[in-house]
């Protein structure tokens, strides 16, 4: 069993199809039909369950995905660490990310990294999740860090489930701000200020129980620092994700109460499928794997 025909295989498990794939590794589609029904023959079992459009993993296929991938992934640490020690990995990493906790993931990462590598220099661009996917698409960003609500698929990516506790930011002297949590029924009618990607694929709705239109929505932002001073200024409430940095000083205006019953946002590190990174982006990736891990 060859590594490459494991890279293809990889590569026809996550576009979903032998054309997808076969377009991205630059191979002929009857080319690389022909090495997936060899790498079944060789293995004694059924990888694909193949319809007209697409093709899914069988059980084996799944469990081969699974072990092609840590063999894959052994080959190029092990390559790595056979690589000369004078080599020395220098250059610029490109992040895209939007205002929130989770950004920790990113900068923790980029400390390791550079106290080993210190010729590496960050930057950061702040924008919301479609400012952050354009940007990747057009190769101004190596990784982008975005929140829930958004699709990912048609990118490679890392997971980080309930990672950020969403619910209403609003001042410490309102009469809301008595409550532990806010339920669905403390925001029917009140001003609130929304952030534009919560308004996306149903995110709040499932919620609270209502379509975002028939709420009593008076603006709508990107990132949160905006919502804060509307909010400090009497406007309204914000919905949004905890963050401490708004509200965690003992002489800020404002508090947050967290949603009841709880709903979390996961976060994503994304990054183009096949991205052709450069040593700096390849070691930084690797370093967020081994913090996540």
């Amino acid at each position: 069993m060859e590594l490459r025909t494991l890279s293809y295989f990889l590569a026809v498990a996550r576009e979903g199809s032998i054309l997808g794939a076969a377009n991205t590794l630059h191979l002929t589609q009857p080319n690389l039909s022909r090495q997936m029904k060899e790498l079944e023959l060789e293995v004694g079992k059924q990888l694909f369950i193949r319809s007209n459009r697409n093709i899914t993993l069988t059980e084996d296929g799944i469990l081969l995905r699974k072990r092609a991938d840590e063999i894959l992934t052994l080959v190029k640490k092990t390559e790595s660490e056979l690589a000369k020690r004078e080599e020395a990995v220098s250059g610029e990493v490109y992040i895209g990310s939007g205002e929130f906790d989770s950004f920790h993931y990113f900068s923790t990462a980029a400390k390791h990294l550079t106290e080993k590598h210190p010729d590496i220099c960050f930057h950061i661009y702040s924008g919301n999740s479609m400012e952050i996917l354009e940007r990747l698409e057009a190769g101004l960003l190596d990784f982008g860090l975005l929140i829930e609500p958004v699709d990912v698929n048609q990118y490679d990516f890392l997971y980080q489930p309930a990672a950020e506790s969403c619910g209403v930011i609003m001042r410490k002297d309102d009469p809301l701000a008595q409550k532990d949590a806010i339920c669905p029924e403390d925001l029917r009618g009140l001003p609130l200020i929304m952030p534009r990607q919560f308004m996306e694929y149903g995110f709040l709705t499932r919620w609270i129980g209502e379509m975002p239109e028939k709420l009593n929505i008076i603006a709508t932002t990107d990132l949160p620092y905006n919502a804060t001073i509307m909010v400090a200024d009497g406007m309204g409430y914000s919905i949004c994700i905890d963050f401490d940095l708004f509200t965690g000083t003992s002489d800020s205006k404002l508090c947050f109460r967290p949603f009841k019953p709880g709903l979390n946002a996961g976060v994503y590190i994304v990054w183009k499928k096949y991205q052709p990174f450069s040593k700096a982006a390849q070691a930084f990736l690797e370093q967020l794997k081994e913090d996540m891990a």
